[in-house]
């Protein structure tokens, strides 16, 4: 069984951005094989200045929408209520992106 996940990183390398702020997703596939990088999303972040946006949330939400869960440095929690409410799972795990999707594989699977 294999599925997707989105992380939330402004390097590539680290779990370092809040979910409302994220200009951007990576997109794994994680299967029985390991983790594979699938593509970048651009995303319109839905924080701005200290306020979330419901739309904002659902556009996230509908670009998101492949995923099973979000991998964030923060998120929240109206956010994450959001998300759970669309089928999608947060994790708060600031690390780096080969342990937490690891982290992240151990608990779906």
């Amino acid at each position: 069984m294999s599925y997707r996940v989105a992380v939330a990183s402004t390097d590539g390398k680290y779990v370092n951005e809040h979910f409302g702020r994220a200009q951007q997703f990576l997109i794994f596939e994680l299967s029985e094989n390991g983790h594979q990088f699938i593509e970048l999303r651009k995303n319109q972040p839905s924080c701005h200045v200290e306020q979330s946006d419901e739309s904002g949330h659902l556009q996230t939400v509908n670009l998101l929408a492949d995923c099973k869960g979000v991998l964030v440095a923060r998120i929240g929690p109206a956010a994450e209520q959001y998300l759970l409410e669309h089928g999608i799972k947060a994790f708060i795990i600031p690390d780096f992106i080969d342990e937490a999707l690891q982290k992240v594989k151990n608990h779906l699977d």
